[in-house]
């Protein structure tokens, strides 16, 4: 068979159409599979998702509508016991020290804060904790206001005391009882000099901020009778204005108000010191 006539033998069906050229024409490549496209390492991810943000306020703040609101006080809230160098059961609704001292070195340096109002409903807690928050507090250059709502017990009263003025509300309750110790306790006389020096710390400290006296304060702290399972006493709304705990018997509007006048005082002195 001659070349002619192979080739046109392959021209029939049902050789007809078939091409020998393994290459693909740019209308027969086919289409390559891509990878989805993943944003690399260090990117910022894209917003979120706004039923995401939606059901997140609700599982954090029990409400879909957040009040935003730009204000010259800064709230810092402490609840629950106070923790300390060791932690706490998760059960436990806590307040850790480690997270209100940066809170209060942030609002101590921003100009646009003029006052801290610190709200208190606390059961006590680690007592070098509890000193350390109210030796912040007390040391602030800002005017602060304290509100002991619910209970402000233990080491949360020296907190109540810290503030430049303190409310309580009318049904809240403040305890007050000698420092105890938990766990491994070495009965030796030095175990005794320790926790007398570290009452010393707690009585002088509110001593100072208060208006009672370090023998009253003593006496209520080592009553007996009226504590159940401990010595003490349990000293309501009013009673702690009558022995000079706090400044006022109040609720949230009282201490914004006292707050806010405080700022204006703190305001004109610093006009009167620049002219």
């Amino acid at each position: 068979m001659s070349k002619q006539q192979f080739t046109d033998y392959l021209n029939r069906p049902p050789f007809a159409g078939i091409t020998t050229n393994k290459q693909h024409s740019p209308q027969q490549t086919p289409v390559q599979e891509q990878e989805p496209n993943v944003a690399p390492p260090g990117e910022a991810p894209g917003p979120e998702d706004p039923k995401k943000k939606l059901l997140d306020s609700i599982t954090q703040l029990g409400q879909t509508n957040v009040p935003q609101l730009e204000s010259n006080i800064y709230c810092m809230s402490i609840i629950g016991q106070v923790e300390g160098h060791i932690q706490l059961p998760p059960q436990n609704k806590t307040t850790k020290y480690e997270h209100l001292i940066p809170q209060l070195v942030a609002a101590e340096q921003n100009n646009k804060i003029e006052g801290v109002l610190v709200i208190l409903n606390t059961v006590g807690g680690d007592v070098e904790a509890g000193l350390a928050i109210a030796e912040m507090v007390s040391s602030l250059s800002k005017p602060v206001v304290t509100l002991v709502l619910g209970g402000g017990h233990s080491i949360g009263v020296p907190i109540a005391v810290a503030g430049t003025y303190s409310f309580i509300a009318e049904t809240a309750t403040m305890t007050i009882h000698p420092i105890r110790l938990t766990g491994l306790v070495i009965s030796v006389p030095q175990t005794f000099e320790y926790l007398d020096k570290m009452q010393d710390r707690v009585v002088s400290f509110i001593a100072r901020h208060s208006k009672i006296s370090e023998q009253q304060f003593r006496e209520l702290m080592t009553r007996t009778g009226e504590l159940t399972r401990d010595i003490g006493t349990n000293v309501i709304g009013a009673d702690a204005v009558k022995y000079g705990l706090i400044d006022e018997v109040g609720g949230l509007g009282k201490a914004l108000r006292k707050l806010n006048e405080l700022i204006e005082k703190a305001r004109a002195s610093k006009e009167e010191v620049l002219q």
